[in-house]
């Protein structure tokens, strides 16, 4: 066992968040949890990591328990970085302990070259401690963390301050990777990665030595990594065996028979309460009743099972029907900045769009995918040619939602786009996506990301577009609400262009994909399943032709060598020689290698290191061995040449 909560409360303006939540983590757990935004899940893992205490009203609530063997590492939703340091300091000072006792262990070992070896015990224990800690390849650890993170050895010597939102997410996970904590809390973590980093992060978490505790709405995520789903829901927490699709699985059948279990004992006390209300006052089952009236008090009542009637109801909706046709793109150019700034992502990309697709535009971060976006609306200059048919209505979804006036507050934001409405209408539409209460009174500046998303559906649904372009839709989103986008993408009937790393809703909504890759772009007619299953056969395929290059190398290579083997006596004999010396060198090397082992193992005991004389005659003769293994080493690699 890890950490153990048992009976959680934990109150916010009289409203209780968290009621009794008991949670027991061991040590290869992978545990998921979900539940509705502001449901309690991030207030929990706060109680957990120590910054917020839970409420208290008896000695046996509110118990968080750690082993003292535990390490939490946490990643928040905004973690902190030092912004001042370049990437390879920051992943450094993870191992600063270590490269701090390497320091110290260059200082001892010139003590001992100038005669002073009163710190060879210190030695011991930090050689000791170092090689157990894998000290000496912390780099490579770095490289291998921040190279699957999408980090390339450009990005090393850069400023942290320099890098985007997005980045510095990806660099707070990679920090705490390294990290290694035996208890890994991640908030959130795949919110902006492209899905080959998400891919590699999943591989690397199953494989993770440790516990795993997961905030996360990726569905696809939580299905491949989660061996247990927790649940928060009005406040209980409720845990499942199994990754996602499991827990919807037990999910839906406890719910069921929660149902028909509250069903029959409505219709049982029904039944109960009938026959005491008609032989009450009867004589002769007065007895009878009273009797059934006491097993009605002490019967232990079934709650109503809770139907979540809150997630979003979202459709959209055209009355213009597209042509055939709706969109050509040819010759244009995918390109960022200004000027001299000025730089191009793709030369060239051309696609054609036809009525009811579903697009789905893939490529990793900063490939140009939101700048396609703006591009086919002309919204940003660019080379060749977009053509849009006519009787074409464009309804767009930005991801950013820098369309909204931040300075009003909801309703306002849908009354100055359409001052016809009426307030209740306008409450009406806001409550379809679950934007009620004191949230439609607030800026939108200051709402939640997922609450300016939900007032962007609500205002995509009044303006009924044809076309429907979206720039990640789901990123804000909980699983309830992505669900209800989800549905509603299914149902609509007309043309959806998307950019998604949302790897269910592409699942689910793409019929087609447009894969923008360094430089060039890729057109791919099928779905993103198909999509997979080709890209594991492209890297199957690239790993063949390695592997064959590999092969034929090492082929050539049998060959020369097999053409030098014919070759005159005098040059046979002359090699003959030279491998026998060489083998007698390698023969001395490893024999002067053991008397440097046997005698750095007598200076470490104490009646050779408190003798001076002794232990410098022994360190003496440490240099003299290692000076003839060198000369011997030098021999053998002229011999080589």
């Amino acid at each position: 066992m890890l950490a153990s909560l048992i009976n959680i409360n934990k109150y916010y303006n009289g409203n209780q968040v968290l009621n009794n939540v008991s949670l027991t983590i061991d040590e290869s757990d992978k545990i998921g949890l979900v539940g509705n935004n502001g449901c309690g899940k991030s207030t929990l893992l706060k109680i957990l990591t120590g910054s917020v205490d839970p409420d208290r009203t008896t000695e046996k609530d509110g118990i968080v328990s750690l082993a003292s063997k535990t390490t939490i590492g946490y990643l928040e939703q905004m973690g902190g970085l030092n912004s001042e340091n370049t990437v390879i300091e920051e992943m450094r000072s993870v191992f600063a302990p270590i490269h701090r006792a390497i320091d110290r262990l260059r200082e001892i070992e010139i003590e001992i070259e100038m005669g002073d070896n009163s710190s060879a015990d210190e030695y011991q224990q930090l050689s000791s401690w170092v090689e157990a800690n894998d000290g000496y390849n912390t780099d490579v650890k770095i490289r291998t963390i921040l190279n699957g993170m999408g980090f390339t050895g450009d990005d090393l010597n850069r400023t942290v301050s320099g890098f985007s939102g997005g980045e510095k997410t990806r660099l707070c996970i990679s920090r705490l990777l390294l990290e290694e904590p035996n208890l890994l809390i991640l908030d959130e973590p795949t919110n902006h990665l492209d899905f080959k980093t998400i891919m590699w992060l999943e591989d690397y978490l199953r494989s993770y030595k440790g516990a795993v505790l997961i905030v996360s709405h990726d569905r696809y995520f939580l299905d491949r990594l989660c061996t247990s789903i927790c649940e928060i829901e009005r406040g209980t927490l409720t845990r499942y065996k199994g990754n996602y699709t499991a827990f919807v699985r037990q999910r839906e059948e406890s719910d069921a028979r929660r149902e028909k279990e509250y069903e029959m004992q409505q219709k049982q006390i029904a039944q109960m309460e009938d026959y005491v209300a008609r032989n009450l006052v009867r004589a002769s089952t007065t007895k009878m009743a009273q009797s059934r009236r006491k097993q009605l008090e002490k019967m232990e009542r079934i709650e109503k099972p809770f139907h979540d009637t809150k997630s979003a109801k979202i459709r959209f909706t055209y009355g213009i029907e597209p042509p055939l046709d709706v969109l050509k793109v040819k010759g244009v150019d995918i390109s960022v900045g200004e000027g001299s700034s000025r730089k191009t992502l793709v030369d060239e990309i051309d696609f054609e769009v036809r009525r009811g697709e579903k697009i789905g535009i893939i490529g990793d971060n900063g490939i140009g995918k939101s700048t396609l976006l703006k591009i086919i609306q002309e919204k940003l200059p660019h080379k060749g040619l977009v053509r849009w048919n006519s009787n074409i209505k464009i309804s767009y979804f930005e991801q950013e939602s820098t369309n909204l006036n931040k300075a009003l507050t909801v309703m306002e934001e849908l009354h100055s786009r359409y001052p016809s409405m009426s307030e209740l209408e306008v409450r009406s539409l806001l409550a379809q996506v679950r934007l009620v209460g004191e949230n439609v009174f607030k800026e939108t500046g200051v709402i939640s990301g997922g609450e300016r998303a939900k007032l962007c559906f609500a205002i995509m649904m009044q303006e009924h577009g044809n076309v429907l372009i979206l720039d990640e839709p789901t990123n804000h989103l909980d699983l309830s609400s992505k669900e209800a986008i989800e549905e509603a993408l299914q149902e609509y009937t007309g043309t959806v262009i998307f950019v998604s790393h949302d790897r269910y809703l592409l699942s689910k909504i793409a019929d087609r994909l447009i894969e923008l890759t360094d430089g060039s772009f890729r057109e791919h007619n099928y779905g993103f399943e198909k999509y997979l299953d080709v890209l594991r056969d492209e890297q199957a395929e690239q790993k063949r032709i390695a592997d064959a290059e590999k092969f034929a190398k090492a082929a050539e290579a049998a060959k020369e060598k097999q053409v030098k083997t014919y070759r005159s006596k005098q040059q046979r004999s002359a090699d003959a020689a030279r491998k026998n010396e060489m083998r007698r060198l390698e023969k001395e090397i490893d024999e002067l290698q053991a008397k440097i082992d046997a005698l750095s193992e007598e200076i470490t005991k104490e009646e050779v290191y408190s003798d001076y004389e002794l232990m410098n005659s022994k360190c003496a003769e440490i240099d003299a061995l290692k000076q003839k293994m060198d000369e011997n080493f030098e021999l053998l690699i002229e011999m080589e040449g």
